[in-house]
């Protein structure tokens, strides 16, 4: 479980989170959706300690954020955050062997390779193993990313805005391979998600924010009404339902 306590961040005199409290139970897929600027990413941050944190208390499982060590937090977590600056002259290959370094710190053995070669093929990634990253299109170079966070083989998998430079197909699929590794591999996975309809279609538990604040948490059908578009999202969109799941009309 990742547990957050009295939570709140200032950047400069500005306060981004406010006071946010939160059990994210062990297991599925949690969507943090709310508009820009609501603290989606901050929060993700600080809960893979990218982010010092200066007021309240973050636990993930038995480890306490700012009271365990980097290497110990990094074998239970695994964080692809929203900017990744890399060395364009990377291979595909060395970027998702980058995962395993918190296990063999330099020194990767037959089971690191394994797990590499893994995620290469889980991510559709082998046919392009060898090739440089600024030889890669833009979706593939995110699916790269993924893949190396997926080759850590923590726990928990917190992902922020993992379907940027994605096309329609690139990002269903990888919603689905998402979806698939929490129902087969039993990963939690933590998305920051802007697409409302990802959330609904995918997740089983969505947390909005909205100027720092948790405006609503719940299962997608309990979260996403009118209502909720309304007062954070500041649209007046109307939801359909499909395959009995809600669906926000555009």
């Amino acid at each position: 479980m990742i547990r957050l306590s009295g939570v709140s961040h200032f950047i400069g005199g500005a306060q981004i989170l406010h006071d946010i409290s939160l059990d994210l139970p062990k297991g599925g897929i949690t969507a943090l959706i709310g508009p820009n600027g609501a603290g989606k990413s901050t929060l993700l941050s600080l809960i893979a300690r990218l982010t010092p944190l200066k007021q309240g208390e973050i636990t993930v499982d038995t480890l306490k954020i700012g009271g365990c060590s980097d290497r110990d937090l990094a074998r239970v977590l695994a964080i692809m955050a929203q900017s990744t600056h890399v060395s364009a002259r990377l291979r595909v290959r060395e970027l998702v062997g980058f995962g395993r370094y918190p296990w063999h710190r330099g020194r990767p053995g037959p089971a690191d390779h394994a797990l590499i070669e893994a995620a290469l093929e889980r991510f559709g990634l082998l046919p392009i193993a060898d090739r440089f990253l600024d030889e890669i299109s833009g979706g593939q170079r995110q699916r790269a990313f993924v893949a190396m966070a997926f080759a850590q083989d923590t726990d928990y998998l917190l992902l922020d805005e993992p379907l940027n430079n994605l096309d329609i197909a690139g990002a269903r699929g990888l919603m689905r391979l998402l979806r698939d590794m929490a129902d087969r591999d039993d990963k939690t996975i933590l998305i920051v998600l802007h697409d409302i309809n990802y959330a609904a279609a995918f997740a089983d538990r969505i947390v909005a924010l909205k100027n720092g604040r948790i405006a609503a948490t719940g299962a997608p059908d309990q979260v996403i009404s009118d209502t909720l578009l309304r007062d954070v999202f500041d649209t007046d969109a109307k939801i359909s339902r499909i395959d009995g799941r809600p669906f926000v009309m555009v």
